[in-house]
């Protein structure tokens, strides 16, 4: 039986995420922050492909909501993955322009957030003896730097990828394998912090002349959750269009 938690599961790389896992066999535990009518909806189109989903309203910068969001998961049974999703991105403009507002709620969900849930994932698979795999979702961001746009938000994918490289050396010999995933522009890919018309405007900057898909970046995580990536830790793996 093959258990995956996704956070922030209710847009996006979440959402597609959680489809593409449940055609190829996972049952999935959803998480999202506040927009629960739509983690539902996700929910019951997993459904509809024959798989389980359990759905939680957490706040991953929140340990007790962490706990609770694992707890629900292995109603499903023992989590095999955890996908490292959740994210935010206030703040969009000039780095002179950065409130400490902005900078706070991303390092939160972003840094904390993503370091709360994969410690959790850590703890409880090797409490199991789980041989087991944390994808976490950085960002191309990480590695240009996002300036003019997110400077802050290109740093916490920066501590992501620290937290990536550094925790996969350290339980290889348990068996947990972690990885990350870095999109590039991906339709839809900042939610309600992507200014109109964002995507359409950059897509031309791109090598292959398009925004990516949400989709595509699924397929990327969910090869790197399978046992057909039972090789690799360690890896950070570019969706981007040649970006």
């Amino acid at each position: 039986m093959a258990v995956m938690i996704i956070t922030g599961a209710s847009r996006g790389i979440g959402a597609a995420t959680a489809l593409l896992a449940a055609e190829c066999g996972w049952d999935v535990a959803l998480s999202c922050r506040s927009t629960m009518t739509a983690l539902r909806g996700v929910a019951d189109s997993v459904e509809a492909l024959g798989r389980r989903a359990v759905c939680t309203r957490a706040d991953v910068s929140v340990e007790a909501d962490v706990t609770a969001l694992y707890d629900s998961a292995e109603t499903l049974g023992p989590v095999t993955c955890l996908v490292n999703n959740a994210g935010v991105a206030p703040g969009y403009g000039p780095f002179v322009d950065l409130t400490v507002e902005a900078m706070t709620e991303t390092w939160s969900t972003n840094i904390t957030g993503a370091f709360l849930c994969a410690r959790e994932a850590v703890r409880r698979m090797s409490a199991e003896a789980i041989a087991g795999s944390i994808v976490n979702i950085s960002s191309k961001a990480a590695v240009i730097g996002g300036p003019n746009e997110w400077i802050h938000y290109a740093a916490s994918k920066g501590a992501v990828e620290t937290l990536t490289a550094g925790l996969s050396k350290e339980v290889a010999s348990r068996g947990i394998r972690v990885n990350a995933v870095r999109p590039g522009l991906i339709e839809g890919g900042f939610g309600p912090w992507d200014p109109q018309h964002r995507v359409a405007s950059m897509a031309a900057m791109i090598p292959m002349q398009r925004a990516g898909d949400p989709r595509e970046v699924a397929q990327a995580v969910v090869w790197l959750a399978s046992d057909a990536a039972s090789y690799v830790t360690g890896a950070f793996v570019d969706v981007t269009g040649g970006r």
